[in-house]
């Protein structure tokens, strides 16, 4: 059930995403020179956090089985799911941005 929502980690395997090099990536953060390199990529922070995301729900998913079969406690079941519930919500939450701020680009005049 869990690994067909896997696919998103391969957000960053998407034509050119995955490959930088140091000319085309260029992140900065508050206090950085502007043109130095400082960080990961948008892309890889992308893919790591839907890794995250994934890994949450598989933990959830197999506490959830435990919990069931009687080997780990309701306690560990419920943090498992509310802390994949979280994870889950705050890529839905980001994914809505990421359409939201898509959207307003196509409606700029060129």
């Amino acid at each position: 059930m869990i690994d067909q929502i896997q696919n998103l980690g391969s957000l960053s395997k998407v034509s050119g995403l995955g490959t930088t090099d140091a000319a085309s990536s260029t992140t900065t953060t508050v206090g950085a020179t502007p043109g130095s390199m400082t960080g990961m990529s948008f892309a890889s922070v992308l893919g790591d956090m839907a890794n995250s995301t994934v890994n949450n729900l598989k933990q959830a998913e197999a506490a959830s089985f435990d919990g069931i079969t009687g080997k780990v406690s309701t306690r560990e079941v419920v943090d498992a799911v509310m802390a994949a519930e979280q994870s889950l919500q705050t890529a839905i939450a980001l994914r809505d941005k990421i359409v939201s701020a898509y959207l307003e680009i196509t409606k700029m005049q060129i």
